[in-house]
């Protein structure tokens, strides 16, 4: 009876490591293709395709990573992909034909910041009173931690927990202080623009989802994660 009940825990385990990794291949591949921006339509089927076979893993009774763990992991490495990628060309290809192009469109349409004294200070890209700051410290720091805990917490690490929830606080003061740069230096960034008001909420409004992240961290029973 005792071998027969520890083979089927055997079982069990292994049948539900078999279906995360399939979840996770889809979920994985779905945020890389979102994560580039051009190829997010094709992305967002595919990582929903991962979110059903966890869903419906968890429903035939295996035992997979919590739902609510997987949406908070991938949305915030998705999202500091997204702004790595896009800091990364101002601060690393800021004189690209693709990237004059690109940025200083998106500047007259919608944050002049990106279109005022463009490729003028001394390292390029944006020119906008303080974004160069915010630009480099998001894309050497606060992003790459973001990304790095994000991993442990869907590896259901503890330090994983630990470190979403200071990266998220940082996540959190940095878009406070991004918002209030770009409040007080309105009349550079909106001056003139295609859509000023319409076009802050457009891409502002998302980047405050993942830190509706924070009163699970704090409240999730962290016995769940392991050492």
């Amino acid at each position: 009876m005792m071998t027969a009940t520890v083979s089927g825990y055997d079982e069990h385990v292994e049948e539900s490591h078999r279906a995360q990794r399939q979840a996770d291949r889809w979920l994985i591949a779905g945020t890389l293709l979102m994560g580039t921006l051009v190829l997010g339509p094709i992305g967002l089927p595919v990582f929903c395709r991962g979110l059903v076979l966890l869903r419906n893993a968890a429903r035939s009774g295996l035992s997979v990573r919590p739902m609510m763990v997987t949406l908070i992991g991938y949305v915030i490495i998705l999202d500091a992909a997204i702004n790595s990628i896009g800091w990364g060309l101002d601060i690393f290809a800021n004189h690209a034909l693709i990237t004059r192009t690109i940025f200083t469109a998106w500047g007259n349409l919608m944050d002049g910041g990106y279109f005022w004294h463009y490729n003028e200070l001394w390292m390029g890209g944006a020119g906008a009173p303080g974004e160069k700051a915010w630009i480099i410290v998001g894309v050497l720091i606060v992003f790459p931690l973001r990304i790095a805990a994000a991993i442990g917490f869907l590896q259901m690490r503890r330090w994983g927990h630990q470190w979403m929830i200071v990266t998220c606080w940082f996540g959190l003061i940095m878009w406070a202080g991004y918002v209030i740069n770009m409040t007080i230096y309105a009349d550079v960034r909106y001056a003139a623009v295609g859509i000023p008001v319409i076009g802050w909420w457009l891409y502002n409004i998302f980047y405050i989802t993942p830190f509706l992240a924070i009163p699970y961290l704090h409240t999730v029973n962290r016995e769940i994660f392991s050492d």
